[in-house]
């Protein structure tokens, strides 16, 4: 007999049949949670990583993009500083924008932000996964200028990974965020910007 197994022993005998019976009670997960909280748990965990979500209606989309540019780049912005997803809608756009063209990715970074939608956003790990289509935009396009503005739809919330990754093309090129881009230095003093946007900003409609 293990020493594990002889304690044991010894704690059922001083137990003996008044042992309590503990109920514990189930854990919630996300697949359990209405829409509204499942939306209400993706905009907790986003910002749980420091980026900034702004929720709106559907055809406010467009209005809550520029209040979070205007937050993001300042008073100076032009629409021209934006480089948008081929796929996103007009209604989405900044007026005057520029549309990704496919030039090549060195110049992209000389956009100050960029606007894309996404395949699915995952609301228990605060993850938004792009998956390369028109909507969601070239690798690149999210990861060269200094700010990322993607806009997610109610619809494409779902409540973990599993459900994810039902979602996407397994051959599709995904680029999964989870906030701005961070890293530590030697002096483990955390460092934004180095892999990715400095600055994320959500706009979830729904």
């Amino acid at each position: 007999m293990s020493a594990r197994e002889e304690v044991l022993g010894r704690i059922r005998t001083a137990l003996g049949d008044q042992r309590p019976s503990v109920a514990v009670p189930p854990v919630p997960g996300p697949r359990s949670l209405p829409p509204a909280e499942l939306l209400g748990l993706l905009a907790e965990r986003v910002e749980d990583y420091r980026a900034t979500v702004l929720r709106c209606a559907p055809e406010e989309v467009g209005a809550t993009v520029v209040r979070g540019l205007d937050s993001a780049l300042g008073a100076g912005w032009a629409p021209a500083d934006v480089v948008v997803a081929p796929g996103v809608p007009a209604a989405w756009r900044p007026e005057g924008s520029t549309e990704d063209d496919g030039r090549p990715p060195v110049e992209l970074a000389a956009f100050a932000a960029t606007l894309t939608g996404v395949a699915t956003a995952v609301a228990e790990t605060g993850t938004l996964v792009l998956d390369g289509s028109p909507l969601s935009g070239r690798r690149a396009l999210s990861l060269l200028p200094d700010v990322l503005v993607c806009v997610v739809e109610a619809a494409q919330v779902v409540p973990d990974v599993p459900d994810a990754l039902g979602r996407l093309d397994p051959v599709a090129p995904l680029t999964m965020v989870s906030g701005p881009s961070a890293t530590s230095d030697i002096e483990l003093q955390r460092v934004e910007g180095v892999h990715g946007p400095r600055t994320l900003v959500v706009v979830l409609a729904g």
